[in-house]
């Protein structure tokens, strides 16, 4: 199958969140794992504050591969090809066939994990935007919110006006991005996702011209 002119269905789930936080998209085959990340980040709600990684099991190596942003301490890695930098690596490398599935996570400080599996790879269709949110369901967490147990804690707060900290809670909400106030953690719209150009999004991440 040439996949070249194809599209690529992935499912992302936010790990260890109930009710789950998930999506589903379609991006094209020839985007490589920065666009993938891009796709993610704004299909999910998240704002690309912090990095990010894919983790891969290797049949190979004990300890896998990452793809994702290399910095300095990482230079062994890239050197022994355990660390990949996401806009030399295509997402077709990895992902060839449904089932294939990897680790996203983001924000290493909040490790937010996500469940990234290949549903489909399907034809393009006529007059169709590419990437695209088909179908989704709950809120993404806010940023810096402290990870699972934060959000948790985020979750009760809001359910009582009562509370100590509802005031701090909601100006916090109001002016640590506009996309969280008001906040509303069971409301998600697939057709409300705007996708931003992934090349653009590099050009201003490491300041290109």
């Amino acid at each position: 199958m040439n996949i070249s002119n194809m599209i690529y269905q992935f499912k992302i789930t936010l790990l260890d969140i109930s009710p789950p936080i998930w999506r589903i998209i379609q991006v094209p085959s020839k985007y490589n794992f920065w666009d993938l990340h891009i796709a993610i980040q704004d299909s999910m709600g998240w704002l690309d504050y912090h990095l990010h990684v894919f983790r891969f099991q290797s049949p190979h190596k004990m300890e896998g591969i990452e793809i994702g942003i290399p910095d300095e301490e990482m230079i062994e890695d890239i050197e022994d090809g355990a660390f990949l930098p996401g806009w030399d690596i295509k997402i077709c490398d990895y992902f060839t066939k449904p089932g294939n599935k990897t680790l996203y996570e983001y924000d290493f400080g909040d490790c937010w994990e996500h469940e990234l599996i290949l549903e489909n790879i399907l034809p393009k269709e006529i007059k169709t935007k590419y990437p695209r949110c088909i179908a989704g369901e709950r809120a993404c967490p806010p940023e810096d919110c402290g990870s699972v147990p934060g959000y948790y804690r985020l979750l009760e707060i809001l359910k009582n006006t009562k509370h100590k900290e509802y005031t701090e809670t909601i100006n916090w909400l109001k002016g640590h991005a506009k996309n969280y106030y008001p906040y509303h953690s069971d409301e998600f719209d697939p057709n409300k996702v705007h996708f931003d150009n992934p090349n653009i999004r590099f050009r201003r991440a490491f300041q290109c011209k």
